[in-house]
């Protein structure tokens, strides 16, 4: 079965649901900082300045917007590629 499947889309299948599994990752353990965040402040949380959890959810994110342009991102490298040398065809002509 495996040599059946459309290669390209069991890739992008791939990184679709790898990207998954790094969201609810990242849901969780972010989820699980502000609580803890939230439980050791009490009622002193509004006074802080800046809550120390937004730090890895802003590092985090970063990398998690990187991988949804990878999995869900309109850019394919073949159809990039098979552009890329239909043009050096054309201007080897």
């Amino acid at each position: 079965m495996e040599n059946s499947r459309n290669q390209n889309l069991w890739k992008k299948a791939k990184r679709r649901a790898s990207f998954k599994i790094h969201l609810r990752s990242y849901v969780i353990v972010n989820g699980g900082l502000w609580i803890i965040y939230f439980l050791t402040t009490g009622q002193h949380w509004a006074h802080a300045m800046t809550p120390w959890p937004i730090w890895p959810m802003l590092g985090w994110g970063i990398g998690l917007a990187s991988h949804y342009f990878s999995a869900y991102g309109s850019v394919d490298e073949t159809t990039l590629a098979q552009k890329e040398y239909e043009k050096l065809l054309r201007e080897q002509r």
